[in-house]
């Protein structure tokens, strides 16, 4: 309809070229893109990698001089095993286990060559307290292992991490973590030929 000369029609406003298309839309949302992955660059917050994520560098441990002190400090027998070839120490220290059966955890964790780790603590505390330590649960003895003439009670549970645990009388040791049997082995042979170091 006209009126004067006027046009009185709806006329509908010409969209913006930026929402003429989807192509549009997205060649718009490129510079942004671009900026963000150069501020995320440059504060070293991400990283390319084609190949999927990759093992970072394993945190170093220098768990002698921590034991040797240990040795000189608790009442009992603390041993530095040899290190399996490809073994890394990445992590340690010494806790109160808490109860009328606790003590003192002497702990060494250990990276395998398979890259599993491997906890090993060193003990006062008697075997189930050092259960409980170890995996925050009680558990019952589900087996048992010799190793290189030492005998271990084992704590399975499906679907978690086992424990072992060696009595040695005036020490307890115990081992967890996700290192396979194999691994569980190699360790306690090596705990087993390894001389308490000084203690003073």
């Amino acid at each position: 309809m006209r009126n004067g000369g006027c046009d009185t029609g709806a006329v509908a406003a010409d969209k913006p070229r930026l929402f003429h298309s989807n192509r549009d839309l997205a060649l718009s949302l490129v510079p942004l893109v671009i900026i963000c992955l150069i501020v995320a660059g440059l504060a070293g917050q991400c990283s390319f990698s084609p190949g999927g994520p990759s093992q970072g560098q394993i945190p170093h441990y220098d768990a002698g001089p921590v034991l040797r002190t240990d040795a000189t400090t608790y009442q009992f027998p603390i041993r530095e095993p040899a290190k399996p070839e490809g073994w890394h120490t990445n992590s340690g220290g010494n806790d109160a286990i808490d109860g009328n059966d606790g003590g003192i955890a002497v702990r060494v964790g250990y990276i395998t060559d398979s890259g599993d780790y491997l906890e090993v603590v060193q003990t006062n505390a008697r075997p189930a307290a050092l259960v409980r330590y170890m995996v925050d649960e009680n558990r019952p003895a589900t087996g048992s292992e010799v190793v290189a003439g030492v005998e271990w009670t084992v704590y399975a549970r499906e679907g978690a991490e086992p424990v072992w645990v060696a009595d040695r009388g005036d020490v307890r040791w115990g081992m967890t973590g996700r290192a396979g049997e194999s691994d569980l082995r190699r360790m306690a042979t090596e705990l087993a030929q390894a001389p308490p170091l000084p203690d003073q």
